[in-house]
C-alpha cells in the first residue's frame, strides 16, 4: 500500500478573488486527500486565528509549524500536517542576511513501519539566494541513514537552467514538473516534490479544480509513494547507485 503527499502554497487564506476565506483552503486539502501535506505562507493569527490549528482541526490531521517570520499580527512560514507519528523534528534557518527569513522543517516520520524523511521548505525570491538555500538543503542531506526522502515545497525557482534545479535534479534525479502557478492559468512550476530513491514515486501531478483555482494563487502538486524498504547505497549520492 502506498502513501500520497502534497505541497501546497496557501497565499495565507487568500484567494484569487481577493477574499481571505480559510474554509476553501480547508476544503481543497478533503478533495487532496493526502496523509501528509506541506504548506506554505501559513498565517497564525492575522485574520483573527490560527490558521495552521485550524487546518489540523479540519482535517483532523497533526500540525508541525514552521513560522520564519515572527510578528506581533502573529506568525508567517511553513508548517505540516500528517497523519503518521512524529519520530523527529527539527526546524532549519535557510535566511540569508538581507532578505526576507525562511526555513525548512525537516521530520522524520513513522507510516506504519515504514520510515520516511520530508524536508518541507520555501525558498527566496532571489536567484542568488536559492543558491545558497539549495546548498545548506543539500548539506542537510549528508551522512543521513537509509530511509526514503522527500523534499517539496514553493521552490519559487523560475529558471529551469538554474543551478539549484540542476544540483536537485543530479541528488534526487528528475521528477515531473507540472506547472502550479498562477491558479487560472499556470505557467510556472514553482511547487516541486522529489523523492529519493525515485524508484518509488509512483505519481506526481497538479490537482487542479474549480475549488482549488480560486482558493489560493498556487495549485497544490500531489504524490504517489510505494512504501518499500530502501538500502543505503540509493541515499548516500557518495555510493554506487548499483552494487559492485
Amino acid at each position: 500500500m502506498g502513501i500520497k503527499i502534497a505541497s501546497y502554497n496557501i497565499h495565507g487564506g487568500l484567494g484569487h478573488d481577493g477574499h481571505v476565506v480559510p474554509k476553501r483552503i480547508a476544503r481543497v486539502l478533503t478533495e487532496v486527500d493526502a496523509d501528509l501535506v506541506a504548506l506554505q505562507e501559513v498565517e497564525s493569527r492575522a485574520t483573527g486565528f490560527d490558521m495552521l490549528d485550524y487546518l489540523s482541526r479540519e482535517t483532523g490531521m497533526e500540525a508541525i509549524a514552521g513560522p520564519t517570520l515572527l510578528r506581533e499580527t502573529g506568525d508567517y512560514g511553513n508548517g505540516l500536517l500528517t497523519r503518521h507519528r512524529v519520530v523527529t523534528m527539527r526546524r532549519l534557518d535557510l535566511s540569508i542576511a538581507g532578505h526576507e527569513p525562511r526555513g525548512a522543517l525537516d521530520v522524520e516520520l513513522d507510516c506504519g513501519g515504514w520510515p520516511l524523511r520530508i524536508l518541507a521548505t520555501h525558498l527566496g525570491l532571489h536567484p542568488g539566494e536559492r543558491r545558497q538555500q539549495t546548498r545548506m538543503l543539500l548539506r542537510t542531506l549528508e551522512d543521513q541513514r537509509p530511509v526514503t526522502t522527500v523534499l517539496m515545497g514553493d521552490l519559487n525557482e523560475w529558471f529551469l537552467w538554474g543551478r539549484p534545479l540542476r544540483w536537485l535534479h543530479e541528488h534526487f534525479e528528475e521528477t515531473p514538473a507540472p506547472a502550479t502557478f498562477p491558479t487560472r492559468f499556470p505557467l510556472f512550476a514553482l511547487d516541486r516534490i522529489w523523492v529519493k530513491p525515485r524508484r518509488l514515486l509512483r505519481r506526481l501531478a497538479v490537482h487542479r479544480t474549480r475549488l482549488s483555482r480560486i482558493a489560493s494563487d498556487h495549485l497544490p502538486v500531489t504524490a504517489e509513494l510505494d512504501r518499500e524498504p530502501v538500502a543505503a547505497r540509493e541515499i548516500d549520492s557518495r555510493l554506487p547507485t548499483r552494487a559492485a
